[in-house]
């Protein structure tokens, strides 16, 4: 990732932690490499929109047909979000409403978000999400989107 793109990442990550507490996270002695197998692979009860997206490409050397942007998604009792890489896609999720279980690649157990929180997902991060509450869960997803993915739509529900 070039420095422009560490920087706008930053900047998103600033945007977040002004607005929240940090998310849960996993337990020092429970961290690894690969320690959570892939889970779900479709997605279930999950509506993403869209709300913003700008073209960095013109405003950031060295981001060439790369996207910034906001979306919302709601994540139905049981809904999934499935299994994913943020290899080539940098994320932060805040977690408007409701709460979400995260199964992450580098932790061997779930971790719990609650309204409030926000986390970051980057390079070496593969996870899956689900709502194991008995309510609708709301989260706001900023990402930049490699052109692949533009391309492609290939990444609902990521």
């Amino acid at each position: 990732m070039t420095s422009s793109l560490k920087f706008i990442a930053a900047c998103s990550v600033s945007l977040f932690a002004m607005a929240s507490a940090q998310a849960g996270e996993c337990p020092a002695d429970k961290v690894g490499v690969d320690v959570m197998k892939p889970g779900a692979t479709a997605p279930v009860g999950v509506t993403d929109t869209v709300l913003s997206a700008i073209d960095i490409s013109k405003i950031v050397p060295g981001a060439e047909g790369r996207m910034l942007r906001l979306r919302r998604l709601v994540i139905q009792p049981g809904g999934i979000v499935p299994w994913h890489s943020h290899a080539e896609r940098p994320a932060n999720i805040y977690v408007v409403e409701g709460g979400i279980t995260e199964y992450r690649s580098t932790c061997s157990v779930p971790i719990e978000h609650k309204a409030g929180e926000a986390t970051g997902e980057s390079v070496g991060l593969s996870h899956w999400w689900k709502n194991n509450t008995t309510k609708p869960t709301v989260l706001l997803s900023s990402d930049i989107l490699p052109p692949e993915k533009m391309k492609s739509g290939a990444d609902q529900h990521m």
